[in-house]
């Protein structure tokens, strides 16, 4: 009587052990959800955030590159201004050349209509007396009349070549004034493009500001997602700490009230006791004695890290999957993509396994469950990403995490 009392309150620790066990494996797939669904959010504002960098960063060279020919055009305009001064001192010498060709030109002009008028107002004779009556001889006359010849023409000369000389500076300064408006043209053109160039500018400036704005809010998420992950970890690992504390009492429990137990101390509750030998690691097979041959290496045949092994021996569709290790299911689901459908269990010496692709339909344990080294949790198939029949098996280290991957080889018998 003594005895089936205490392993009826051996039983009766185990289950309330195992209940609370059940409700922090819960928890802590519920935090893993949580932190599963943290860093997709922060892959995809990752995603973003390097998107509108590449954006950023072109809008950046497209700004350079218009500070280029604004400085290029800034440049030309500043030599257009340089030669435009010097056309205008040009043109206000060949100004000052002309209007003193001009004066000279009249001065002289008028002299010379002063003394055209007199010869032509005294005519030849009076002309001829005068010059009689102011000869002495007739050597003086001759003299005279020839001096007074030379003179008449001596005047046409100097007005013809003065007429020529102001005619040249006046070509010269118009020539001047022709390339002057042409540079005027070119400068105003130059500037017109300028003054495009600085509104595009400006626009990508503000392209910029904004992109840069969207860059530090994107940022700002990826680090709010990020410390809440840190914190979800954190987390993870005391829930993880308090589940295999939970485990440990289990066992003790169950060694208190006498209860049988496998070779590997683990309850031996499952349907089935599949996978043979057990290893140093108290690990066995998780398929059948005839499937355990590992198709799939640690890494890829390209040098890729798989992070897992694979079992995909001929026929190994439909098989059953089993329990390596006693422990608490904290994932059981069915994916259409990644994993498909596949389990992961926390084991009391603070490893987790990942059984995945498996059929569709197949689970038999549900998130929470106990389950006992070789019980049997789903059956072999080809569901998410797969391209065949075989079983992705991982060994995680606490806190059961993606990036805690190892090796499953040196665990396995």
């Amino acid at each position: 009587m003594k005895k089936i009392t205490l392993k009826i309150l051996g039983i009766v620790v185990m289950l309330v052990v195992l209940l609370q066990t059940v409700a922090m494996a819960a928890t802590q797939s519920e935090l893993q959800n949580q932190k599963n669904d943290n860093q997709d959010k922060i892959n995809d504002a990752k995603e973003d955030l390097s998107n509108v960098q590449e954006q950023k960063s072109s809008t950046q060279e497209e700004i350079n590159d218009l500070d280029s020919q604004i400085a290029d055009y800034q440049s030309q305009i500043n030599e257009l201004d340089t030669k435009i001064n010097d056309l205008n001192n040009q043109i206000e010498e060949a100004q000052k050349k002309l209007d003193e060709a001009q004066a000279q030109y009249e001065e002289n002009q008028k002299l010379a209509e002063e003394r055209l008028v007199v010869m032509q107002e005294s005519g030849d004779v009076s002309y001829l007396d005068i010059m009689l009556s102011s000869s002495d001889s007739i050597v003086d006359m001759i003299s005279g009349y020839y001096l007074a010849s030379e003179l008449a023409e001596a005047d046409t000369e100097l007005l013809d070549s003065l007429q020529t000389q102001k005619d040249e500076v006046e070509k010269a300064k118009t020539d001047l004034e022709n390339s002057k408006s042409e540079l005027d043209n070119s400068k105003t053109s130059k500037e017109s493009v300028t003054a495009q160039l600085e509104v595009v500018k400006e626009e990508k400036n503000t392209e910029v500001a904004k992109l840069s704005e969207d860059e530090k809010q994107i940022q700002a998420q990826i680090d709010e997602l990020t410390e809440a992950n840190k914190s979800i970890d954190a987390e993870i690992l005391q829930k993880q700490k308090e589940v295999e504390e939970q485990l440990k009492k289990k066992q003790q429990a169950a060694a208190n009230a006498s209860k049988p137990t496998n070779s590997s101390g683990s309850s031996n509750t499952g349907t089935s006791t599949g996978g043979g030998a057990v290893s140093s690691s108290g690990f066995i097979y998780p398929v059948p004695a005839g499937y355990q041959r590992i198709t799939t290496q640690l890494y890829y045949s390209s040098g890729a890290y798989h992070g897992a092994v694979d079992f995909g021996s001929g026929g190994i569709n439909g098989q059953p999957v089993y329990a390596v290790q006693e422990g608490v299911v904290v994932t059981a689901k069915s994916l259409t993509t990644s994993y498909g459908t596949y389990v992961i269990i926390a084991h009391p010496n603070g490893l987790y396994t990942l059984y995945a692709h498996g059929q569709a339909g197949s689970l038999r344990v549900s998130e929470g469950d106990y389950v006992s080294q070789g019980q049997q949790i789903m059956n072999v198939g080809s569901t998410g990403n797969s391209t065949g029949p075989h079983l992705h098996f991982e060994v995680r280290k606490s806190p059961g995490t993606y990036s805690k991957r190892v090796d499953p080889r040196p665990y396995l018998p």
